[in-house]
């Protein structure tokens, strides 16, 4: 069974707020929680582009409501979204962390982080239907499209983890280490760790770029 903190709102999982609860009410449409997960999880996915050039590691800048608020996200606010408007809508929800080895990045982005391995890779676990289920809200449909890829569906049953290959064949992502599962965003815990792994990366640092155009062009769409 889920613990109490897989329903409560925390600072970033704001499930209280006004915006989270609105869309909430707007998106988790159907008549069972499993169909109003799914509805849930597509418009996070689809609504909120993903923009790993903007990240904001401060309190205010991994809030759900914040992420909703912009229209944009990366990976971790984008599963900290689906966690906060899945409890609003009574769905207990956590987050799941691991870092992963992309194969699909731009260079600017290579270039700033040094590295390959995205650490601290965040997706969203639902509880449905008596069991925890992954979903991975990052990669909006147009994004997929750009890249290539092909995009992940949630259908409620089956966990929703990224294809280890994109559409032609070609290694996309893999998964290096497992960091676990939480009730809430352990936001000490990412900033030191990515503080180790990317020394050379400062927030704004990539504000001035456009993630959807470089990833275009460098896919030759």
């Amino acid at each position: 069974m889920p613990q109490p903190g897989a329903v409560a709102p925390t600072p970033c999982i704001d499930a209280d707020h006004p915006a989270v609860r609105s869309f909430a009410q707007d998106h988790a449409t159907g008549s069972t929680d499993r169909e109003r997960a799914v509805a849930l999880y597509r418009a996070v996915r689809d609504g909120l582009r993903y923009d790993p050039y903007r990240i904001d590691l401060s309190g205010n800048g991994m809030k759900a409501s914040t992420a909703l608020a912009q229209g944009h996200g990366w990976c971790v606010p984008k599963a900290v979204a689906l966690a906060a408007v899945a409890r609003a809508a009574g769905i207990p929800a956590r987050l799941g962390f691991a870092d992963v080895r992309n194969h699909l990045s731009t260079e600017k982005l290579r270039q700033t982080m040094k590295t390959d391995v995205f650490v601290w890779h965040g997706y969203t676990e639902l509880w449905i239907d008596g069991a925890w289920r992954k979903a991975t809200p990052a990669f909006n449909l147009s994004l997929c499209e750009k890249f290539g890829l092909l995009p992940l569906e949630f259908d409620g049953i089956h966990d929703s983890l990224y294809h280890p290959f994109d559409r032609a064949g070609n290694q996309h992502m893999e998964y290096v280490n497992e960091r676990g599962s939480f009730d809430d965003l352990p936001l000490d815990e990412i900033r030191a760790t990515f503080a180790q792994v990317y020394p050379f990366w400062t927030p704004g640092g990539l504000d001035s770029g456009d993630f959807a155009a470089d990833a275009a062009r460098e896919a030759g769409s």
